[in-house]
C-alpha cells in the first residue's frame, strides 16, 4: 500500500472517529451563524458551544476572540468559523504533536500508565506491533499484576506480535516481576521494553504508592530508567482526564500521552483542552480496535477533522 493510499485510509478512519465532536460542534456553529450577522452575544454563544464540546473555557476564549477580531456586524458562514476554529486548535496543539523516540538507551523502558478502562494494555500491543515492524527487538511486562485478564491480554499480543512476555501469577508482586523484567531485557539485549501497571484510580493511595514503587525498582536496574512514561487517556471521561493527567504526572513524572478512543464520543475536544492546560508532547491517537488504529498524532490533520473540514 502506497503512503498517499495509507495516509487518506488514516485520514477517513480520524474524521469519521471525530464524527460525533465535529457534528455536535458543527451543527451548534451552523445553528448560530445562519440566523444573523456576527455581534458579542453570538461570539458568547459559541464560545458556550467549543465549552460544551470540552475544549475547554481557555481555548473556547481564544478562538471566540479569534472570531471576533474584524467581523462584527458582517454575516459570517459555518464555513469561516470552521476555519478560524481549526487554525486557532492547530496553533494550542502543534508545539505538543511529538513523536515518541525510542533513545539509545538498550533496552529503551517504556512505562505504560493509566487508569482500567483505558486502552492502556491494547495501546501496548498496538506499540509492540509498530517498533517490530521497525526491526527492534520488543518485550513486554505483565506488570498489572492485580488482574488475571491483563496478564492473559498482554500474553496474547506477545502470541499475535512475537514480542516476549514477562509475566507472573496473579497476586504477584509487581514491582518484583518489572525488576525481573528490565533485569531480563538487559540480558536478552532487548531494544524496547513496555512495562504494563494497573489501572488505578486516582483516588486509590495504596495503588498510587505501587506504582511509585515499580519507578524505584525500576531506576534501581538503570537509573536512567524508565526512558519514557506513556499516560494512555479515554477520551469518553471527558472533562476527568485532565484530572488524570494532574494526578500520574505527580506520581510517575509522565512524559506523554496517548489518547485512545476518540471514536467513541462526541468530547473530543478534551484533547486540546489538555494540551492547552499542560503543554505535554501528545504521541498517539486511537481511533480504533485495529493495530493500525493507533497513530502518531499530527496537530493539523486533528484540527481540521475536529472543525469538521474536509480534505
Amino acid at each position: 500500500m502506497s503512503d498517499s493510499t495509507e495516509k487518506r485510509g488514516w485520514w477517513g478512519r480520524l474524521t469519521g472517529g471525530l464524527k460525533r465532536t465535529s457534528s455536535a460542534l458543527g451543527t451548534a456553529l451552523t445553528d448560530l451563524v445562519s440566523k444573523r450577522k456576527l455581534d458579542a452575544a453570538m461570539v458568547e454563544e459559541i464560545e458556550e458551544a467549543l465549552i460544551r464540546a470540552d475544549l475547554g473555557v481557555a481555548v473556547a476564549g481564544q478562538v471566540a476572540e479569534a472570531l471576533g477580531q474584524g467581523r462584527y456586524d458582517k454575516a459570517i458562514s459555518a464555513d469561516e468559523v470552521k476555519a478560524v476554529l481549526a487554525a486557532e486548535v492547530e496553533k494550542i496543539l502543534a508545539p505538543v504533536a511529538k513523536p515518541l523516540t525510542i533513545g539509545g538507551a538498550k533496552p529503551f523502558v517504556l512505562l505504560v500508565i493509566g487508569v482500567n478502562g483505558s486502552g492502556k494494555t491494547t495501546t501496548i500491543g498496538k506499540l509492540a506491533s509498530k517498533f517490530l515492524a521497525e526491526g527492534r527487538k520488543v518485550m513486554l511486562a505483565a506488570g498489572d499484576t492485580f488482574r488475571a485478564a491483563a496478564i492473559e491480554q498482554l500474553k496474547i499480543w506477545g502470541t499475535r506480535t512475537g514480542a516476549k512476555v514477562i509475566a507472573g501469577e496473579q497476586g504477584a508482586d509487581p514491582a518484583g516481576l518489572v525488576f525481573d523484567a528490565v533485569t531480563a531485557a538487559k540480558a536478552e539485549a532487548a531494544d524496547v521494553l513496555i512495562v504494563d501497571t494497573a489501572g488505578r484510580l486516582q483516588n486509590r493511595a495504596e495503588l498510587m504508592d505501587e506504582l511509585q514503587k515499580v519507578v524505584r525498582v525500576i531506576k534501581k536496574v538503570d537509573a536512567g530508567a524508565p526512558h519514557a512514561v506513556l499516560l494512555v487517556l479515554d477520551a469518553t471521561v471527558g472533562q476527568n482526564a485532565l484530572s488524570q493527567v494532574e494526578v500520574f504526572g505527580k506520581i510517575a513524572g509522565v512524559t506523554g500521552l496517548a489518547m485512545t478512543k476518540l471514536d467513541g464520543t462526541a468530547r473530543g475536544g478534551i484533547l486540546v483542552a489538555i494540551a492547552q492546560k499542560f503543554a505535554l508532547p501528545i504521541h498517539f491517537i486511537g481511533v480504533g480496535e485495529g493495530v493500525d488504529d493507533l497513530q502518531p498524532f499530527e496537530a493539523k490533520e486533528f484540527a481540521k477533522a475536529i472543525a469538521g473540514i474536509e480534505t
